[in-house]
């Protein structure tokens, strides 16, 4: 299934499951780790950390075994890092939503690809569970950083009246 990441196809497999699906519409020249790494601004070793946490698998191998990748594993390792450095996901939720996102492209690839009319409507209903999950997670998370927003504007104001208060103590004259 492939995922979404900025507008960008991006992912896995058409088969359901979590494997690659070797071939598939995969696009431009596989490259060494180190390359795809350097292309995706992290280290070598946190490719293989994301593929030991099942984020990323690599589209291909040397003959001698070496990890190999294509454009589309460089812009999933980016949106890994985007749903992690922008927006705050830890690996584990990481996993879930690209999980929801492989799924959503696998449907929608089955969906193209002449399903008969009731399969269709199921695909439909699918991908909508699917979707609802992946906003429930997305709108957690916005609670959580409203909330925190919510706490950081209550200081804001209270420093910005403490601040006044002490600047009209000091404009007042001296008594006595």
């Amino acid at each position: 299934m492939t995922g979404k990441a900025s507008g960008v196809e991006v992912g896995r497999t058409a088969n359901g499951g979590g494997e690659p699906e070797r071939g598939a519409g995969k696009a431009g020249r596989l490259v060494p780790i180190g390359e795809a790494a350097e292309r995706a601004g992290v280290s070598a070793r946190t490719l293989r950390w994301y593929e030991e946490l099942g984020l990323l698998v690599p589209s291909g191998h040397s003959s001698g075994g070496a990890r190999r990748y294509d454009d589309d594993d460089v812009a999933r390792i980016i949106h890994i890092r985007e749903l992690q450095s922008l927006l705050g996901f830890d690996l584990g939720e990481i996993r879930d939503i690209l999980r929801g996102e492989d799924d959503l492209a696998g449907l929608r690839l089955e969906y193209r690809s002449r399903a008969d009319r009731a399969r269709r409507h199921e695909i439909l209903l699918e991908a909508s569970v699917i979707n609802d999950k992946l906003r429930s997670v997305v709108a957690s998370k916005q609670e959580r950083l409203e909330a925190m927003l919510a706490i950081l504007e209550e200081k804001h104001q209270r420093y910005e009246r403490l601040l006044a208060e002490q600047e009209a103590d000091q404009e007042a004259p001296p008594e006595g």
